[in-house]
């Protein structure tokens, strides 16, 4: 049997929708609602929204939203029966056994099937490096510095040179082509199917409960690209998982160490550095960020020391600081990686390195003093000055004060004279927006959803009740104003009908809770759609008597419409002359607020 709406909403209610989303995304309380960065997309400026009163989250910049349930089941990828089983845990709530809807069981399913599949393939690649066939392999490990205790902790395999060898055994165990497509592990063409990985060590990627989700390749001698990744599957994403971190993440270390690539995480975890982890073959992104900062509050970014390393450590900086991380940068030179350099000095050194690790701050001036001829004196000038205005990212005086010190000790500035440019800075500054993070752009949050655009493919009539339905969820006194002339068949939209239905029935028994309603959209596109209703705020800078004329506008486009509709599928004359009196009304509505 399926979960009983009331048990589930049991669960939804029982978990703080701030609480939970809390543990995965730095808010910040503005007004009455919290704001952060997305989880679900890239972006510099916070556009997600958790609103207490509703217990629903909505990102104005990609669209997502819903409740703590729908939260859960996009962020860790599960289903509505799984997120459900996870929340009710959370909050000591015992479920009985709960039967699978066909979709809920279809999605576990292939879940369950691909990870299946390649924790067969990390088998299969690992038997391969062990294998007669896996000697190339072997010694590209050998000469890395690797032991057999180290190539089994990390499930290390290899390819062999055949292009379809992996395919073959795969369908020898009685795979379809179909889920084997989905696998991203093939490739399949007119000219036939071929393994993705050959000729290549394999590094599995496991998620934070140690399961394969998908691999690394780093090809052996010639060929492009140099390291291949798994393509992005139902199981697995790049920009939400790091390398090393299902090891990382039980370190009893305050911070962890950020590097680039796969064997400087295996060359940190042999030295004992058991809180090293890397990108996926993919820039830095937030949801990397979010995702350390559920475990620590401090990083050491140990990206190699080349002009490549410098800019990715430049770039991963001000992602890490948007969610609220310390940052350290460590210095390897004269060596280029953290492999290279503990094989050249070893465990101990590193961890003097790491002791002296240099703040983020010091290491962007350091990188912005290159670009300054010193022997010149106007460009020394600027470069000062240019400091002076980077000193202003730190709101709090007392801390700005602190890297005054450091910043004039760095680079010899007279610590008083930088000191008072700082401050005449700061005061012309006041009043103007802030450097900080959760100010860029985010006071005018409340107003962006005015600015934003219909979305394409959808007619007016379908916007009137979308919007009808938002403006009632905003404000229960629109629905008393309205209720006499609108029910909820005339939403003649299927999907807005459904959800007027649950509206109207929670507005006549004087309730409003919208979070409950999203209760019943257990698809994710249905999700999305109920949540713009939920979390859209139109009303925001509107006059008394700009919303009555579009209040007024919506309900006669919705009723008109339901009419019109009734009238081409009416069944006999009594019927229509129903209608047709019903329609010499339509130009006497007016609603006043």
């Amino acid at each position: 049997m399926y979960y009983s709406e009331d048990l589930i909403e049991r669960v939804r209610s029982g978990n703080d929708i701030v609480d939970v989303i809390s543990s995965y995304v730095k808010l910040k309380k503005m007004g009455t609602t919290y704001f952060g960065l997305c989880p679900f997309h890239n972006e510099k400026s916070p556009s997600f929204s958790v609103t207490p009163s509703k217990q629903m989250y909505y990102c104005f910049g990609c669209g997502e939203g819903g409740n703590v349930i729908s939260f859960i089941m996009r962020y860790e990828n599960y289903s509505f029966l799984e997120a459900t089983k996870m929340l009710a845990d959370r909050a000591g709530i015992d479920l009985p056994q709960a039967e699978y809807s066909e979709e809920d069981r279809r999605r576990t399913e292939i879940r369950e099937t691909l990870l299946e599949i390649n924790k067969k393939a990390a088998v299969y690649f690992h038997h391969q490096l062990m294998s007669e066939k896996g000697e190339t392999g072997r010694k590209y490990f050998e000469n890395r510095g690797l032991n057999q205790e180290t190539i089994k902790h990390f499930g290390l395999g290899y390819s062999n040179k055949m292009s379809d060898d992996l395919y073959r055994y795969m369908k020898s165990q009685g795979y379809t082509d179909e889920v084997l497509k989905e696998s991203g592990l093939f490739s399949f063409s007119e000219k036939g199917t071929y393994d993705k990985f050959w000729n290549r060590v394999m590094f599995p990627i496991l998620d934070l409960n140690s399961k394969v989700i998908g691999f690394g390749g780093r090809v052996l001698g010639e060929g492009e690209p140099k390291y291949l990744n798994s393509p992005e599957t139902k199981i697995f994403e790049k920009s939400r998982n790091l390398y090393g971190m299902n090891f990382a993440r039980l370190s009893r270390k305050p911070y962890l160490l950020i590097c680039e690539g796969y064997m400087d995480v295996i060359a940190l975890h042999r030295a004992g550095f058991t809180n090293a982890v890397a990108a996926l073959g993919t820039a830095f992104t937030s949801q990397h960020a979010m995702l350390i900062k559920r475990y620590v509050d401090e990083v050491v970014l140990t990206f190699d020391s080349d002009g490549a390393g410098k800019k990715a450590a430049l770039r991963a900086i001000p992602i890490l600081k948007q969610v609220g991380v310390s940052i350290r940068v460590l210095d390897m030179v004269p060596y280029k990686d953290p492999d290279e350099f503990i094989k050249n000095l070893g465990a101990e050194e590193y961890q003097k390195r790491i002791d002296n690790a240099i703040s983020y701050f010091i290491f962007e001036t350091r990188m912005m003093r290159e670009e300054y001829d010193f022997n010149n004196p106007d460009a020394k000038a600027a470069f000062y000055e240019k400091v002076a205005k980077k000193l202003l990212e730190f709101p709090d005086e007392l801390k700005r004060n602190v890297y005054v010190d450091a910043v004039a000790k760095e680079f010899q500035i007279p610590v008083d004279s930088l000191g008072r440019k700082v401050k005449t800075l700061a005061l012309n500054y006041k009043g103007s927006q802030s450097s900080t993070p959760y100010d860029d752009g985010s006071s005018t949050m409340e107003n962006r959803e005015m600015k934003q655009k219909r979305p394409k493919g959808e007619d007016g009539v379908k916007q009137a009740q979308k919007l009808l339905l938002t403006w009632m969820v905003e404000d229960n006194n629109i629905y008393q104003k309205v209720r006499h002339l609108i029910s909820e068949d005339d939403f003649i939209d299927p999907f807005y009908h459904n959800v007027a239905k649950l509206l109207f029935e929670q507005f006549e028994a004087g309730d409003n809770n919208p979070a409950k309603i999203l209760n019943r959209f257990t698809q994710e596109e249905d999700h999305k759609k109920a949540a713009e209703i939920f979390n859209t705020s139109l009303t925001e800078g509107l006059s008394h008597n700009e919303m009555e004329k579009a209040l007024n506008e919506m309900v006669l486009k919705v009723k008109k419409n339901s009419l019109d509709y009734r009238f081409k599928n009416a069944s006999d004359f009594t019927e229509l002359q129903k209608i047709l009196e019903e329609q010499k009304k339509l130009s006497k509505i007016q609603i006043s607020l």
